[in-house]
């Protein structure tokens, strides 16, 4: 996961700080994430650390979203209403 979130800011030629929005989850808590939301997967790999939640200050949300899938690494999710790009290095898939 820390490969591929430095292989985005070289991408995107940024040096500042990511905002984690959410990284590992306990089971306990993704459960209850997952109790209290549609959009959190009951088995997320954020309980394995493998997925992370950003957003990037002075980064157009859309723009991240766009060079995370260039990467072609795994997964990336676009929550705009939640101001958050989701990144794991599962199989790529896109939502």
């Amino acid at each position: 996961m820390l490969d591929l979130l430095n292989r985005l800011q070289s991408t995107l030629g940024v040096t500042g700080p990511l905002h984690v929005i959410s990284g590992y989850r306990s089971p306990e808590s993704n459960a209850k994430m997952a109790a209290a939301s549609n959009g959190v997967a009951a088995h997320s790999l954020h309980m394995e650390g493998k997925a992370i939640d950003i957003r990037i200050p002075g980064v157009d949300l859309k723009h991240l979203q766009t060079v995370a899938k260039s990467l072609e690494a795994g997964g990336v999710g676009y929550y705009a209403q939640s101001n958050f790009v989701h990144m794991d290095v599962g199989r790529v898939r896109y939502w």
